[in-house]
């Protein structure tokens, strides 16, 4: 079995720390992270976790990116994706500078099923297909919205820049991910939304549980909650606001606070008692089924993997669950059973993950770890492992 990458992550953040003058006992000591577990990590004998990472990412005082190694630019570059980035960049830069003279945007209702489109497309994992059509739609919405001024087309203008959110945080831009979230709240406040306020405090708390930042990421979702309760009511606030616990539930879980985490869980387990499946409610695919998956979450960051990999297995996710979904909770349940030492099963549900949402998986810091873990445990594994590795560029 070929050897794990050389610039793994236990090898970033040993060299992260020589440049910090630090030993390794000076930072398990300032990140909280066991001495043992920090070597293991450097030497690439076992995985980090999405806790561990975030502890040491604010004890080296990096961004989580500098140890993931995101955005991966020599996939990025072979898929020919980083040329997309750019012109999506650039789009989101003029939201303020009033109607382009030069655009001449179609009617509402045209702009309107384009950017309904990209949003099917994002979540059935077409990102490559999503981020060349995306610039365009930008800018003619932006003018589309500037001319109209009305709450309809200033929504159009949030779902256009939510996407930009969808496509810049799968491939690993958190920097970008952060411009569009801002540029979705500006479109949400003209458009005097309620729902699409919370919406846009739920994504941003997520960029912050993905930095490690939780206290933050906790204010958001209370604040989220706060202005979804001046919404009108209906299954649509109760959507936003049961995947808001979904989301303060992962928060409290990757914190190490089980209790916070499972309070939030039976939160959102009683609205989707009330919601049904609602798939398509701003596809955030909450429901039932979406409760059961953030349960599995939830069990991998308190490091109960055992009970993650046996919930995972009970669980059958519909294959009418948008692609991007069901390639994450794949890729979720493929790291508790690393964990546990399942590495068959493990490796069959990253293939699973790279099945469902192929350009998505290829991105995704979980397989790319759960590879890596599996990788270092030498164990035996099909023939299929090793190119598994090759298309991921490890």
């Amino acid at each position: 079995m070929h050897a794990l990458p050389h610039d793994h992550i236990g090898a970033r953040i040993k060299r992260l720390r020589l440049e910090r003058h630090l030993t390794q006992q000076a930072l398990a000591d300032l990140s909280q992270v066991p001495y043992s577990s920090l070597t293991k990590v450097e030497q690439g004998d076992r995985p980090a976790s999405p806790h561990v990472i975030a502890s040491l990412a604010r004890a080296l005082r990096v961004d989580v990116a500098n140890i993931t190694g995101q955005p991966y630019v020599t996939e990025l570059r072979a898929d020919e994706l980083d040329v997309l980035i750019q012109p999506i960049r650039e789009a989101l830069d003029v939201y303020d500078l009033g109607a382009d003279p030069e655009v001449a945007p179609r009617p509402y209702q045209l702009l309107d099923d384009d950017a309904e489109a990209l949003l099917v497309a994002v979540r059935a994992g077409e990102i490559k297909q999503t981020a060349s059509q995306l610039p365009g739609l930008i800018v003619e919405a932006t003018t589309a919205a500037h001319i109209a001024g009305s709450s309809e087309s200033w929504l159009l203008l949030a779902s256009v820049y939510r996407t930009a959110y969808d496509v810049s945080s799968k491939l690993g831009f958190a920097d970008l991910a952060t411009i569009a979230l801002s540029r979705m709240e500006w479109a949400a406040q003209r458009a005097s939304s309620g729902v699409v306020g919370g919406m846009y405090r739920y994504m941003r708390a997520l960029t912050y549980l993905r930095a490690g930042q939780y206290r933050t990421g906790d204010r958001l979702i209370a604040m989220g909650l706060g202005i979804l309760e001046q919404a009108e009511p209906g299954r649509e606030r109760d959507v936003l606001t049961g995947q808001l616990h979904l989301g303060a539930a992962v928060m409290a879980g990757r914190a190490q606070d089980g209790g916070r985490a499972r309070g939030h869980l039976a939160e959102a387990e009683q609205v989707a008692g009330r919601t049904g499946e609602a798939v398509e409610v701003h596809w955030l695919a909450f429901g039932p089924t979406n409760v059961k998956v953030h349960q599995v979450s939830v069990l991998a960051e308190l490091d109960q993997y055992e009970e993650a990999a046996r919930v995972g297995q009970r669980l059958d996710v519909p294959n009418s669950w948008p692609a991007s979904r069901r390639s994450h909770h794949f890729a979720e349940l493929a790291r508790a059973q690393m964990w546990t030492g399942q590495l068959e099963e493990s490796f069959a549900n990253l293939l699973r993950a790279r099945k469902a949402a192929p350009q998505q998986a290829r991105y995704h810091a979980t397989v790319r770890e759960t590879y890596a873990g599996l990788e270092a445990a030498h164990r035996q594994l099909p023939h299929s492992f090793l190119s598994y590795g090759s298309w991921l560029g490890a």
